[in-house]
Parts: structure tokens; sequence; C-alpha cells
């Protein structure tokens, strides 16, 4: 049976982008379909940032209590009961879930589709829902927001250990399913150096798992290498194992005794045995199955391709998130939603920007980063940049909390314009906004060093950043000949 459905905005898929999208819609006026195969709120809520965060902040808390001696406190042997830190992270979930569910959303006016969508022509998608029900939706215009999904590479032998996607504590884990444990690991081998391999790497240390990380290039390879130097130091510190320029070859063991066999830029082969294996290699957007070539939609294993305003091919069709691949940020899809409301609702041309869009590796310290790194700046404006750093180890209030590890690296242009900041630091990802401003604003460097910054805050260290700008010339002898002057004849 089917079923026909008429609407101003037709949106498929429920994470961050398209609820986004979709509520801002039908408080706007339209009438909006939105489609969700699998659970409402996406990857985010249910399998990425909020249960990642959830369980780092159960580590962090753990290893907090271990370093607490730092203050003369004595606490004891400090252990984690998997049981109820996994029980932690879906009371999280739990928690926010009424805010993306289908119960709301119908109440904001919204027609939800709990099924399946598909494009069978260039202005319709056909639903089917679990029990068979289809329903054919035409709209004036659709919005594609079905993220990604973890990429698990061809190994050898992967599959042997349990398959990736399985949900047996003894088999290969993604983000998809490592939520889903009963019980700590005894030793997680991470494939993949990235953020999300950082992240539940050093969460799983702190909560008493042995560690490998496997990683083919260098840990964190988006990021500055000197503000990388603190987050890989800290790793090893908690006692984290980085083997970094391997390529793993093949797969062997089995079900509860996995073995990883990596080869290092030599070429001699290694064996490394645990318990649990995590693939953290990279994610891929979900475009399969979506019925796109009858659409019209260009699109490829990389994503939907898409224009500066985030128009398909078919002008009458957004892509949003993730599934358009590049920078793949929750924060983004939401900017991006706000882009198509724009478009599509009031018609006016706005374009995308994504030169100044921020991203956190929430590992302890935190590793944040806005705008161009050193790298990028100097690939672009050669030697005429300046850099400006300055370390938490000379922060009064990260002295106070024996907090001093990392530091703030800014570049800017050679006139103080500023072209990005980086900070590898406690509350990294707080300590970056004043800059993503600063940064959105085209502000020159004197913005941030004439500011009051509270004293003492961890926030002093980017006025303290700024102001180094100034130190070159404002204590060099040609001042000081200028002071000598006016001192004597004033």
């Amino acid at each position: 049976m089917s079923t026909d459905v008429t609407c101003d905005i037709c949106v498929i898929g429920a994470g961050s982008g398209g609820l986004s999208v979709a509520a801002g819609a039908v408080q706007m006026g339209a009438s909006v379909v939105l489609i969700e195969k699998a659970k409402m709120g996406g990857d985010c809520l249910n399998t990425g940032c909020v249960p990642s965060k959830a369980l780092l902040a159960a580590g962090h808390a753990a290893n907090a209590a271990r370093r607490a001696d730092r203050f003369g406190i004595q606490t004891g042997e400090v252990s984690a009961d998997g049981a109820k830190v996994f029980a932690h992270v879906h009371d999280v979930i739990a928690g926010i879930e009424p805010h993306d569910s289908v119960e709301r959303f119908e109440g904001l006016g919204v027609t939800v589709i709990q099924g399946e969508g598909r494009f069978t022509g260039p202005n319709t998608v056909e639903a089917t829902e679990a029990d068979g029900t289809q329903k054919k939706i035409r709209a004036k215009k659709f919005v594609i927001a079905t993220g990604s999904s973890a990429f698990v590479p061809p190994i050898d032998g992967l599959d042997g250990l349990g398959g990736p996607g399985g949900q047996s504590d003894s088999g290969v884990l993604t983000n998809e399913n490592v939520f889903e444990l009963a019980e700590i690991p005894r030793h997680l081998i991470v494939v993949g150096g990235g953020p999300i391999g950082c992240e539940l790497a050093q969460a799983f240390r702190h909560l008493g798992a042995d560690v490998t990380v496997l990683e083919m290039f260098k840990i964190l390879p988006k990021d500055d290498p000197d503000l990388v130097r603190v987050v890989r130091n800290r790793l090893l510190e908690d006692g984290v194992v980085i083997h970094e320029g391997v390529r793993v070859v093949r797969a062997q063991g089995g079900p509860g005794a996995p073995e990883i066999v990596c080869e290092d830029g030599d070429g001699r082969e290694h064996v490394i045995q645990g318990s649990h294996v995590l693939v953290a290699a990279g994610r891929r957007p979900n475009v399969m199955n979506l019925g796109l070539e009858h659409a019209g939609v260009d699109f490829s294993p990389k994503g939907i391709e898409v224009d500066g305003r985030l128009r398909t091919s078919n002008k009458r069709i957004f892509a949003i998130g993730d599934v358009i691949g590049g920078l793949q940020f929750t924060h983004v899809a939401g900017y991006h939603a706000g882009i198509v409301i724009r478009n599509a609702l009031f018609k006016l041309p706005a374009k995308a920007k994504l030169d100044h869009v921020p991203w956190v590796t929430y590992t302890d310290p935190e590793l944040a980063q806005a705008g161009l790194t050193e790298a990028q700046a100097r690939e672009t404006f050669g030697g005429s940049i300046r850099v400006l750093t300055w370390e938490f180890a000379e922060n009064d209030r990260a002295r106070a909390e024996k907090d001093t590890e990392g530091l703030i690296k800014v570049v800017t242009s050679s006139k103080g314009k500023i072209l990005g900041a980086g900070i590898a630091g406690p509350h990294g990802g707080e300590l970056i906004q004043p800059w993503v401003l600063a940064l959105e604003q085209g502000l020159k460097i004197g913005a941030m060093a004439s500011t009051i910054a509270p004293y003492p805050t961890l926030g002093e260290v980017s006025k303290r950043a700024a102001g180094s700008y100034y130190t070159p010339s404002l204590f060099s002898e040609r001042t000081r000949k200028i002071v000598r002057f006016l001192l004597k004849y004033f």
C-alpha cells in the first residue's frame, strides 16, 4: 500500500543537520517531512560525540583520582566498574534523546517517517517503513543529511575476529558498537591514530585497559605538529603504546584473542596481541541506496557534490553535513542547516564559508584549532607570517592546578592580521572560541592583546601570546632611545 504525501521540504536523515533543518523550517511556517531509518539524533547522539565525551569524562575522572596525590590527596587504588561506566554513557544519551525524539518533532508539526528513503525521480522520494508501508513524498525542496559511517579497511583476516559491526564483546569494534561493551577491555588495539582513535585510546587507558595505537603515518596528522607533540607525550605518559609509521598487514587469532600483524618502515613484521580491536580508520559518507542516480544527483564514494550554496547537481536538492565529505563535524552540519534554510525558505543566495571552522580533539590535554596552522599559513603567505607562542607553564592558574603541559600557537600576517590559532592544553576547546570570533571578524592581533583578562584564568594565555607580537618593537633599542629622550627633555 502506498500513500502520497506533499510538503515544502523533505529531509532525509535525522542527525544534527537534518534535525536543525526540520526544526527551523517547520517553525518558520514550512511543511516538513523528516525520514530516518535508524535512530533519531544520528551518529552524534547515539554513537559519536555524546557517548564518546561521556566515556572520556569517566576516564578523566579516574585519572584525576590517580593523580590527586599531586595535591597531597590520598585516594588509594582506583579501578573502573565497566558496567557502571557504560551505564553512565547510556544515561547521558537517554537524557538528551527527548530533545531529538519523534514525539518532539511531531509536536513541532514535522511529519516523521521512520523508514528508509530512496529517490525515485528528480522530485520524488519513496519511504518504506518497517511494516512495509510505502509513502511517496513530493516536495519543493529536498535535503540529504544522511551522515557518514565508520570505514573498516579491507584488512585480511579481520572478519575472523568477529567481523566489523559485530556486537559481541570480542568482535571488531568501531565507534558504532564500542559503547555497547559490558566491561572494560583487557588490552585494546586501536587501528588508526586520528581524533577518534586517540580519544578512545586515552579514555580506555584511563579506565584501566592496556592500549596500543597503530597509525600508518603520524597521530593527529591534520593538526600542528608542535601541538600534537603535547598530546602524544601525555598519551605516552598515561601508558598508551603508540606505533607510528606502521602498516597493518593482516589480522589473525580469533574472538577474545585477536592479533594484529603490522609492518614497520623497514619492512619488519610485528605481532600485537590484545583482547579487543577498535578500528578508527576514518569515515565514509552514506551515499549508497539513496537512489541518487534517479534524482540526477552527482556523487562518489567521497560524498555528494555540492556548490557553495550546498545545492547538488539537481538544484532542488541540497546536501549537508558528513554526506558531502570535507569537514565532518556536528557543528559544521548545524551551520550547513542555516545556509540551507536561507536558500530554501528565503531564496537568499547564501554560501557556506568554512575558512574558520574550529575543531577539537577531546584528549587530556585538549587540542583545538581554528583557521590556518603554521604549515598552511607558510604555504599561502610564505615567510611573511609571524608565529606567536605561549606556554601554559607560564600561566599562574595552570600552575595552581598543576596542569601546565601545553601551549598556544597563533599565526598572523606580517601586519598583525590573525590567520589561525591552535591550543594544546587544559580546556583548549573552550579557550579557542575567542580566536574563532577574531577570525570571523577579521581582527588584528591588537584586539586580543588589548583585552582585559581576569586573573588568574587560563584565558590569559591568549592575551599573553597576542601581546608577544609587540615584544620585539616595544623593547627594542629604538624604543629605549625614544623613552630616554622623552624623560630627558619633557
